[in-house]
């Protein structure tokens, strides 16, 4: 066990170095979840005075933004962390030496963390600067919905970096749109029950949707739903399994057809 602790903190500290050496790449993790913010937030400030209903639920769309930008942030910096070796062509270096697939997920999963609140820590102080909004205020189910968001986003990034790894960079494009494809059935701005009657069984099997209707009751009506937190903590933990076995399955296909070497710009 010490042995993978050692390799996986060397990926860890590989990716940590690639960061120091590039400030843009940092850079790009804060930027795009502070336009967003910022937009979302002077959007907030137009609708107050107009919509009885946002004027009682100040912080809804800023609450929204920011979880959801865990989802993306996490399982764009989990492809990213994984691209980073395909680009440089390490991914065969990799697996020739005695990291084992799984401490490579884990290692790159670690990174996705790390990166991910380095983005979404300083965006979280400006909405405080700019609207005097302070997701903090969520208090404890906060931590709740971060790591359940996390685990899918790391679920959905397992499996896109496995589809990459045996397809080719072709696929690099459904690392992207992954995500945003679930965006509208996972309830960020709005009720699930909006939805029509067909699509919402689909919204419930997403632990997304449970966390942002947990994130309205707590700002809307005070109301902390555990029930509701529970049951997103399992969905997302059997969504991460599920991705982590997708990974090795597509893993074990690009060692047996020889295409781990070939991977690269």
């Amino acid at each position: 066990m010490n042995g993978s602790i050692s390799r996986i903190y060397a990926l860890v500290l590989r990716h940590i170095h690639i960061w120091r050496s590039s400030v843009m790449r940092l850079v790009d993790s804060i930027y795009w979840p502070a336009v967003q913010m910022v937009m979302w937030g002077f959007m907030t400030q137009f609708l107050l005075p107009q919509s009885s209903f946002v004027a009682q639920a100040a912080g809804v769309l800023l609450s929204g933004l920011l979880l959801w930008e865990v989802v993306v942030r996490g399982n764009l910096s989990l492809s990213i962390a994984f691209l980073e070796e395909m680009w440089s062509r390490n991914l065969g270096h990799l697996f020739v030496s005695p990291i084992r697939s799984w401490e490579m997920a884990t290692g790159i999963i670690i990174t996705a963390l790390l990166r991910t609140l380095l983005g979404l820590i300083p965006v979280s102080l400006m909405a405080w600067a700019f609207f005097g909004f302070s997701i903090y205020s969520l208090g404890v189910p906060l931590i709740a919905f971060f790591l359940i968001l996390q685990m899918f986003s790391w679920s959905i990034g397992l499996a896109m970096s496995g589809m990459i790894m045996r397809v080719g960079q072709s696929a690099e494009s459904f690392a992207w749109a992954a995500v945003f494809i679930l965006m509208p059935i996972s309830g960020v701005y709005y009720p699930i029950s909006v939805l029509p009657h067909w699509l919402q069984p689909f919204a419930y099997i997403l632990p997304t949707s449970y966390v942002f209707e947990g994130m309205r009751s707590i700002l809307l009506q005070k109301a902390v739903l555990w029930h509701l937190l529970g049951f997103a903590f399992a969905l997302s933990v059997v969504y991460l399994v599920v991705g982590f076995q997708i990974f090795l399955w597509f893993f074990r296909a690009s060692r047996r057809a020889g295409s781990l070497l070939s991977q690269g710009e």
